[in-house]
């Protein structure tokens, strides 16, 4: 898996796929340990689908990096996709900002 990537200090921020599924979870999951930087966000604009499976990983990756000395944050503005996340329960277990700049700025 290769998602496109920003740099910004010691975060690196990952643009996530149009569809965070069943297809993709598990490449997900052994991609993001595979960064240069163990401080990730996730920004979720992109993507249109996202199922359980999607959401399992997001948390498998979370578990992964927090062992390392890690963590997510996440970042969407899409409507649907906040919705999940509070629906799930997710916005509890990570953190979610609404742009880009207010999730690298929480890491500091």
């Amino acid at each position: 898996m290769n998602l496109p990537t920003e740099i910004f200090g010691d975060v690196i921020v990952v643009h996530t796929p149009e569809e965070l599924g069943v297809d993709h979870a598990e490449e997900f999951v052994n991609y993001l340990p595979t960064l240069e930087r163990n401080q990730i966000v996730l920004d979720l604009d992109a993507t249109e689908m996202i199922d359980s499976t999607g959401l399992s990983a997001m948390l498998d990756a979370l578990d992964q990096l927090r062992a390392t000395g890690g963590n997510i944050a996440v970042t969407t503005s899409n409507a649907v996709n906040r919705k999940i996340l509070e629906i799930t329960e997710l916005d509890q277990e990570l953190e979610v900002f609404d742009s880009v700049i207010d999730a690298v700025k929480s890491f500091r």
